[in-house]
């Protein structure tokens, strides 16, 4: 009896376990406002997180240093509903790949395009990705890289008010996204694609 009520409890932690099981990943499309928002609204995506990775300040910040670092989201999801080529695919068509100094109105390193990886499966798919997207544009210089993930920075303290800023300051983000032409440009290159 006791052997068998062992067994139906380790059956249900396995079950209850798989259940639960979630990947992450991180990338930096510019504004981790927009990238936020553009993540979230995929089923599948439980939590994207702004923050900050791929430089050398220990403890950056939005107003203080954050040198070398992207700003960047880290996207929580559910790989029973999303893949991670799905992500990979989201996130080009939410990107321009092209801009060398940044992603639209916003300008400087720590607005750069990046995908940044984890394992050398995650870089196989993301090089495969990036082919795909040199391939489209014959003539254009995708300048977005695949990066090793190191630590990755949530925003906190008292700039946590970053965090979901689309939803808790929706005009502001509105007008911010709109003025900054993020869209526009989003159309221009990716056309239908975009998720706009």
């Amino acid at each position: 009896m006791k052997a068998t009520l062992l067994s139906i409890l380790l059956t249900m932690g396995a079950i209850t376990t798989g259940t639960a099981h979630a990947d992450k990943v991180v990338f930096a499309g510019g504004c981790f406002w927009c990238m936020e928002k553009d993540f979230e609204s995929l089923e599948g995506v439980s939590d994207v997180v702004s923050g900050f990775t791929g430089g050398t300040a220990l403890n950056p910040t939005y107003r203080g240093d954050h040198t070398g670092h992207y700003e960047a989201v880290e996207i929580t999801y559910d790989p029973t509903v999303l893949t991670y080529q799905d992500l990979l695919d989201h996130f080009w068509v939410n990107v321009d790949p092209f801009d060398a100094r940044g992603q639209f109105c916003d300008k400087g390193p720590s607005y750069l395009s990046a995908i940044f990886v984890e394992s050398d499966e995650q870089r196989e798919l993301a090089e495969k990705t990036r082919l795909q997207v040199v391939e489209q544009f014959p003539g254009q210089n995708v300048v977005t890289p695949i990066l090793p993930l190191e630590t990755f920075h949530p925003i906190a303290g008292n700039e946590i008010h970053h965090q979901d800023f689309y939803k808790k300051s929706p005009i502001r983000y509105k007008a911010y996204r709109y003025s900054c032409g993020r869209d526009r440009r989003l159309k221009a290159i990716w056309g239908d694609a975009a998720t706009v």
